[in-house]
Order: structure tokens, then C-alpha cells, then sequence
């Protein structure tokens, strides 16, 4: 049995709900968040659920939320994975912590280190050598440049370079 919590059911849980099915890495897939009838119970029953559900992530946009809740899961014993779309493009060489969303058609390139909890949207470029500090948001064809460090919780808007 290897079945995988994804906390919040929004635009960032169906999405990683989504992949997931299609990786077909899980047997079962559910949700817990406090306003959705789809969810199986709340935030608050997570460590209800630790003998059916081996894996979990957090898929909340606002970073804070995203580290807690993380931390929180951690500690009631699930293992925290990270999501690498088939389509991205990760580097051997980059190094990608836990409860990372990296979406499609997005570039991790050599010696780049993506610290937890951080989202990579579809065509997001961090190029060589940079780190993207814990809980970041590098969102949709947003390019961060070579030898960058980004702290901790930005997120880098549409398009933008950092």
C-alpha cells in the first residue's frame, strides 16, 4: 500500500492530484482541507490518517502555510515527497529538497538547488548554479539567472527575472 495525502484541495491540489494519477506511482490519492466537500477531513485530522496514507504534500499557495503545514505532517510521521513532472527538464546535477512542485515544461539547470516546499511553475527557467530558497514560488515562465540566490519565500511574478 502506498497511498499519498495532498493537503488543500485547490488549483495546486488537483494540479499535483492530477500528476500524480498520471505518474501512477499511488494507489490511492485523497485530500484533507478545511473548506472542500472533496476532502476527506481537515487540516486538523492529518494525523488521523497516518495508517492509510504513507506520503503526503502540501499544495497551499501562501508559503507560510506551506512550511507549517509541511513541518506539522512531518511530524506526525508521513514522508514528505516532491512532485517532478516528466515533462520539466532537472538537471542530474541540481538538487531538489522535499515538498517541491516542479510542473511541466519548466528548466532546472546544473548545480541548482531548490530548497523545500517550493513551487516551479510550467516554463519557469532557474539556470545554473542558483539556489530558490525554501517555500518559493517561481511562477509561470519567470527566469531566475545564473549564480542567483533567491530568499526564502519570494515569488517571482509571470514573466519576471530575478
Amino acid at each position: 500500500m502506498n497511498n499519498l495525502l495532498i493537503i488543500g484541495a485547490g488549483q495546486y491540489g488537483a494540479m499535483l492530484k492530477e500528476s500524480a494519477r498520471a505518474l501512477n506511482l499511488y494507489d490511492k490519492i485523497d485530500f484533507l482541507d478545511d473548506h472542500s466537500e472533496e476532502a476527506i477531513g481537515t487540516l486538523a485530522d492529518c494525523a488521523k490518517f497516518t495508517d492509510r496514507y504513507q506520503c503526503a504534500i502540501v499544495a497551499i499557495g501562501d508559503a507560510d502555510i506551506r512550511l507549517a503545514v509541511t513541518d506539522k505532517l512531518k511530524a506526525a510521521g508521513y514522508e514528505i515527497v516532491s512532485f517532478i513532472s516528466p515533462k520539466a527538464y532537472v538537471s542530474p546535477s541540481a538538487k531538489i529538497a522535499e515538498g517541491c512542485v516542479i510542473e511541466p515544461m519548466s528548466v532546472i539547470s546544473t548545480a541548482v538547488k531548490v530548497d523545500r516546499c517550493c513551487i516551479i511553475s510550467s516554463g519557469a527557467v532557474v539556470n545554473h548554479n542558483s539556489v530558490v530558497g525554501e517555500g518559493c514560488h517561481i511562477d509561470c515562465n519567470a527566469t531566475v539567472r545564473s549564480n542567483q540566490t533567491v530568499p526564502p519565500k519570494t515569488k517571482v511574478d509571470y514573466g519576471k527575472i530575478f
